[in-house]
């Protein structure tokens, strides 16, 4: 009686494996460049005294998102590459590698872009959105109110050639995002503005913050602005 408990209780643990349903979805995490010593260096306050600032943040949050959601889950980054190029040649390193290096740990889809309306066209057809939508979708770099700013200060002193602006968030297909899917700015100011035209374009509520944020080494970003408040 006992050999046929345990046969059975094996063959009910077996079927629960095997029916276990696939990770379905795609998580994206964006990632913004930082800036460049040139621009930066005589500020009272100056950005990016380490060039990973947004890399490091992504991994912490890519750490998280395995935990929670497995090995097999389909996370992607889309990375402003040109950022990373040129604050390699301050850094003598080869940014580029590291990151590889990242990917490679963590089973990621790396995708590099520029010009920011290629991250709309990943949204739209980076997948099939009809089988694979978008669970979740994170942004960490240099951001205002109404703006991802993913070379500030790197072409420009505090201004930027690439950019993700409120304006054009109708562009993306709001069939690309899953039914109740998480999507948060870490960036500085996004929940002053562009959270609501994200959600009246996306359907998709995106958290983001009142005032500024700081990123950090070992934690995902924080508020730091007196009053500041994560909004979606």
């Amino acid at each position: 009686m006992k050999r046929l408990v345990l046969v059975f209780f094996l063959s009910v643990v077996a079927f629960s494996v095997q029916a276990a349903p696939p990770v379905d979805g795609e998580y994206i995490i964006l990632v913004g460049g930082p800036s460049m010593y040139q621009w930066e260096k005589y500020k009272a306050v100056p950005h990016d005294h380490w060039w990973a600032n947004f890399v490091r943040a992504a991994r912490l949050r890519t750490e998280q998102l395995r935990s929670q959601a497995g090995p097999d889950a389909k996370i992607t980054w889309l990375i402003y590459k040109q950022g990373y190029e040129d604050r390699a040649k301050q850094e003598h390193q080869d940014l580029i590698s590291l990151i590889g290096t990242v990917r490679d740990k963590f089973n990621i889809n790396l995708i590099w872009f520029g010009p920011g309306h290629e991250v709309i066209d990943y949204l739209n057809k980076g997948q099939p959105r009809d089988q694979v939508k978008i669970v979740d979708f994170e942004y960490f770099g240099h951001s205002n109110r109404a703006c991802f700013m993913f070379d500030y200060s790197n072409n420009i002193d505090s201004a930027c050639k690439s950019w993700l602006h409120e304006n054009d968030l109708k562009q993306i297909n709001r069939r690309a995002f899953a039914r109740g899917a998480y999507v948060k700015s870490w960036g500085c100011h996004t929940g002053e503005s562009m959270s609501k035209k994200w959600y009246a374009a996306t359907g998709a509520r995106m958290i983001g913050a009142i005032g500024k944020t700081q990123f950090m080494m070992e934690e995902l970003p924080i508020l730091v602005s007196e009053g500041g408040r994560w909004v979606n």
